[in-house]
């Protein structure tokens, strides 16, 4: 019987002439976890560090580092770099994309008013045979910009032959450089309005003082998209009276620059009382239920949303200095109200 000796296998070492440190430091700094750990265990062994306590070190065995030793000897910092993986097949395949995206957008078709992830993901099953998981159809929902969105209260009573009108005479009044087109509109707000979501830190408790008091303050104001234009006033409510005493306010700040100033308003009542004084206004009125044409509202969200989020007036003269802040905020920004009123989007 021949017995073969053990023959230990020869070490191989790193070799220094394919990079300097400084390269090798760089591409650490650049690389992922798994590419740092590579760099680093080449880095330690070319300064002069012991093989058993790199592996001690880095938490590998000595079978890996020589594999690294190898790679970096064959191809230098290339050889240490990982690859991105080409990984598992996916479960949802490109060919039910199209079709999935479809189902999404019309649950109608599937006898349902909208979908979950958990009955889409029950509905995929029986009607396409895809077996996968409920990770996956929620990775699946969000590639394809899909995301949870609370439907806005909307009435159903408006007249679309009516709107496309007032579109179509909106457009017609723009183009006609001797007019102006103002956009009036009321809104209120409050000394404790209700708590918005904002990013906090996982595991604390944010908190909005809310006792419960009931301070609000109408606004009334006008801006003019193509100038950026804006004025208001502060009011207790709204009236015949204290829309009268916004019109001869808007009168005496803004200065006519055409033949014409219409102003845009909804159908309120205190809006159409005969014996207002419009001044140099003309008024048209909004087609019912369509505050969407009326860019003013989009004004008010960014005002609310800068001025009045999670804040507390004790008083309502603190609640009126806050409004006195937001309205001079606005006026000083004619560009920026032009383009958030701008007509482009009505």
């Amino acid at each position: 019987m021949c017995i073969i000796p053990f023959m230990p296998q020869k070490k191989i070492h790193p070799n220094a002439e394919n990079t300097s440190i400084h390269d090798l430091r760089a591409a650490f700094r650049a690389g992922s976890t798994e590419t740092q750990t590579r760099i680093m265990a080449i880095i330690m062994l070319l300064t002069g560090i012991d093989r058993e306590q790199v592996c001690a070190a880095l938490l590998v065995g000595e079978r890996t580092v020589r594999k690294l030793i190898a790679a970096f000897n064959k191809s230098g910092i290339d050889g240490l770099i990982v690859k991105k993986r080409s990984g598992a097949p996916r479960k949802i395949s490109a060919a039910y994309a199209e079709k999935l995206v479809l189902d999404i957008e019309q649950p109608e078709s599937a006898q349902r008013t909208f979908w979950t992830v958990k009955s889409f993901h029950g509905y995929i099953a029986q009607k396409y045979g895809i077996e996968c998981s409920y990770d996956t159809v929620r990775r699946f929902f969000h590639e394809k910009s899909f995301s949870l969105k609370v439907p806005q209260p909307w009435p159903n009573r408006q007249n679309e032959v009516e709107r496309e009108a007032f579109r179509e005479k909106l457009r017609s009044l723009d183009a006609n450089q001797d007019i102006e087109i103002w956009f009036a509109d009321e809104t209120g707000v409050e000394g404790e309005p209700k708590p918005r979501r904002h990013w906090a830190k996982i595991g604390s408790k944010p908190r909005v003082v809310k006792n419960g008091d009931h301070r609000r303050l109408n606004i009334m104001g006008t801006v003019c998209p193509r100038t950026g234009e804006f004025c208001a006033i502060e009011s207790p409510h709204s009236d015949s009276e204290w829309f009268q005493v916004f019109l001869d306010e808007a009168a005496k700040m803004v200065k006519p620059q055409r033949k014409r100033n219409v102003l845009i308003l909804d159908n309120a009542s205190w809006h159409k009382k005969k014996t207002l004084n419009w001044h140099f206004f003309e008024p048209i009125y909004l087609p019912p239920y369509s505050p969407d044409l009326n860019p003013i509202e989009r004004l008010w969200l960014v005002m609310k949303a800068e001025w009045f989020n999670n804040i507390h007036c004790k008083t309502y003269e603190a609640l009126m200095d806050r409004a006195d802040l937001a309205i001079l905020d606005l006026i000083k920004q004619p560009l920026r109200v032009a383009n958030t009123t701008s007509l482009n989007g009505t």
